[in-house]
């Protein structure tokens, strides 16, 4: 369908069991694009966060690879800590494999004909797919190249052949043993002293003893060479096993990559410019501007609902209309602290605004938005 320097083909599929007359449940969509690279097509999976088609947000994204393996387990991890407010929502791309051992290898050995192509796959990646992803989806801007055992070692190859595309990685058991050790021989020139942004890089192993020295002589040099805006983590989980290692590496791995996301109680007691001043510093940490949620400004109002600060409350759910004027929701909550202020017609208007816009998106709560509208309503008759 449409191209930038390459064809793609998009292939919408539901990754879900229904039978006739049930709803499917759709967690993403199947693309395949044609990559002039590597001369073939890759497939991949793409999730979207719940909000993407209502929100007009951009998101940052996750490159998964081993996509075929695990999509499913991984998108569900960046839907339970966004939803939670544990990080931001994000876009996941699952690259499927067609030859890993290629694709992941820095340097050819004999042994292993095919091998020798991370180069050629990191082009692919910054020069063909990262385009395609952002010209096709609302992005951010804020990549994350997450890699277990061989993609593990892509990851850490990426990071010190050409940090600049990626923000950060989470490399889980990376086999660095690979071809001698050829990517630790290079570590301590590859490795920079200072990178221009922020650099995340999270490493996990697990119970793997062949791994250990190798993995301890990359923490050495990134410990003694001590990166400046080089945020660096390895992890020894003993009681996991290679196959068993992905799910936890991942969850804990965002986690580490965004610790301080949420916002402190007590940022919620300096009002709405304690929530603006944490925003304005997550946005310097990790090098874009990221706006206060609209659920986060909401929250606030009804903190103050909920202690009867009615004109408080007001203020702040006025904001939110303003800040996010496409939301259904946002009307919503302001016509309801209208209508416990018993200002009943401001309350019947915002009601109104939320109906009309939930019923052009559709909304997964219009019906409680009429509710809403025909109880103020019935209030302002019999009144």
């Amino acid at each position: 369908m449409r191209t930038l320097i390459f064809m793609a083909a998009l292939v919408i599929c539901s990754f879900a069991i229904s039978k006739a007359g049930n709803e499917e449940i759709v967690i993403g969509e199947k693309v395949t694009i044609k990559s002039k690279v590597l001369n073939e097509d890759r497939n991949l999976m793409v999730y979207l966060p719940q909000t993407y088609g209502i929100s007009g947000k951009s998101y940052p994204v996750m490159y998964l690879l081993d996509g075929g393996y695990h999509f499913h387990h991984v998108s569900g991890i960046v839907d339970y800590l966004s939803t939670r407010g544990m990080m931001p929502e994000m876009i996941v791309v699952g690259v499927l494999n067609v030859d890993r051992t290629r694709d992941f290898s820095p340097t050819h050995v004999d042994k292993a004909p095919t091998s020798g192509g991370a180069e050629k796959f990191k082009s692919f990646l910054s020069d063909e797919l990262m385009p395609y992803v952002n010209k096709n989806y609302r992005t951010q801007g804020y990549e994350i190249l997450v890699g277990h055992s061989f993609g593990g070692t892509f990851a850490t190859y990426a990071l010190l052949s050409d940090p600049d595309i990626f923000d950060a990685y989470i490399a889980i058991s990376p086999y660095l043993i690979y071809d001698n050790g050829d990517v630790i021989k290079n570590a301590e020139n590859d490795l920079k002293s200072k990178y221009k942004n922020n650099k995340h890089f999270y490493m996990t192993l697990g119970d793997e003893p062949d791994y250990v020295a190798t993995l301890d002589k990359f923490e050495s040099i990134i410990k003694n060479k001590a990166p400046q805006n080089l945020d660096f983590t390895y992890i020894q989980m003993k009681d996991e096993n290679h196959n068993s290692i992905p799910h936890l590496s991942i969850y804990n791995g965002l986690e580490s990559i965004y610790s301080g996301w949420q916002i402190p109680k007590e940022k919620y007691k300096e009002g709405l410019a304690g929530i603006d001043g944490h925003y304005k510093a997550l946005s310097e940490k990790y090098g874009y501007e990221i706006v206060v949620p609209e659920q986060t400004v909401n929250l606030l109002g009804y903190n103050y609902l909920n202690k009867k600060e009615y004109k408080k409350a007001i203020k702040i759910f006025e904001e939110n209309a303003k800040r996010y004027n496409g939301s259904a929701n946002v009307y919503d909550s302001l016509g309801e602290a209208y209508e416990k202020n018993s200002q009943f017609a401001d309350a019947e208007k915002n009601y109104s605004k939320a109906v009309e816009i939930g019923e052009s998106q559709n909304h997964p709560y219009l019906k409680v938005y009429k509710d809403n509208l025909k109880r103020v309503q019935k209030d302002i008759t019999s009144k």
